[in-house]
């Protein structure tokens, strides 16, 4: 007898995500999601910001606007954007009703939303 393999998923699935490294690019995200154009970064000061959104759908979005990278090392990029995944992290947590995830989970979502947004950066930069 043959097996049946079932889907793997064991978590219901987090928001669309997206990084964004300019304003026309963020313009472009939002209205993918039917919605309309936002300031790119939430402040002048702002080094990253995270557009928490629901698209028309109905589902999470997540659009990850880095700002100025010049003369900036890859230690600190790398900062910000982990920085920016612990705020996906926090809105899907919040998003499925999850109150106190556990450590391990919590560290592996980090850990997965911010490898993504750090391979993104470099396949845009290479």
């Amino acid at each position: 007898m043959k097996t049946k393999w079932l889907n793997r998923r064991v978590a219901a699935p987090g928001p669309f995500l997206c990084l964004v490294l300019s304003q026309e690019e963020c313009d472009a995200a939002m209205k993918a999601c039917k919605l309309p154009a936002t300031p790119y970064l939430a402040s002048p000061r702002a080094d990253a910001t995270t557009h928490l959104l629901t698209n028309s759908k109905g589902e999470s979005v997540a659009i990850v606007a880095l700002g100025e990278t010049l003369g900036r090392s890859s230690i600190e990029i790398a900062g910000l954007l982990v920085h920016e995944a612990v705020h996906v992290w926090q809105e899907h947590c919040a998003n499925i009703g999850e109150r106190r995830c556990g450590s391990e989970q919590e560290a592996y979502g980090i850990q997965g939303i911010a490898q993504t947004l750090l391979e993104e950066y470099a396949r845009r930069i290479a």
